[in-house]
């Protein structure tokens, strides 16, 4: 009877014990359960986010990526973070093409032998570079948070407004800039030139 009572003892120990653990493993499950509930609101909060400001997302990725490939020539944040202001497609290429393209003395003093229109068109090349290493970033994130839509939702026509209108930047501060480099070749009134015809 002894060893009945000892079987008996350990099978309602084992019940016990699996009564226990199963207790546990519903209270971690239903602790796993309310973190991944957490963790997606956190992601749809962050998605949802990140579309109502998906321009200073690019804005962001844009300057970080001008920061690097600038830092070597010019040193860490060349291109100081801007607070947060106007957010429109105009105003957002406005702020990256000014911010960069105001690196372009800095970055030709590094090299003062350099021919002047290599010398543009480098260093336009490297802020172009920065620019769509930012863009592709920025488009990246916001397509995994599943904002970035269809060719015809309002996020994405603004974030590809302002790559256009960055681009354009680009194009037109490099033609400016290689326009005033010819200036003075074509005969352009330049004080000698007048001086000599009014002599």
């Amino acid at each position: 009877m002894l060893a009945t009572t000892g079987v008996s003892a350990t099978s309602t120990s084992n019940t016990a014990l699996e009564d226990a653990q199963r207790t546990a493993a519903a209270s971690r499950e239903g602790q796993r359960a309310q973190q991944n509930a957490q963790i997606l609101q956190a992601s749809m909060d962050v998605s949802i986010s990140a579309g109502n400001h998906s321009l200073t997302l690019l804005y962001r990725a844009a300057v970080d990526k001008l920061n690097e490939v600038l830092a070597p020539e010019l040193g860490p944040d060349a291109i100081a973070q801007a607070q947060q202001q106007d957010q429109s497609s105009e105003a957002v290429a406005g702020r990256i093409v000014s911010l960069s393209t105001a690196m372009f003395e800095r970055y030709a003093a590094k090299y003062p032998d350099k021919n002047p229109e290599t010398l543009l068109q480098d260093f336009v090349a490297t802020i172009r570079s920065g620019f769509e290493q930012g863009y592709g970033e920025a488009t990246d994130i916001l397509q995994g948070l599943g904002v970035w839509g269809e060719a015809d939702s309002p996020v994405r026509s603004a974030i590809e407004r302002t790559y256009s209108l960055v681009q354009q930047g680009f194009d037109d501060f490099l033609q400016q800039k290689l326009a005033a480099l010819k200036a003075p070749q074509d005969g352009s009134a330049t004080p000698a030139n007048t001086e000599a015809a009014t002599a």
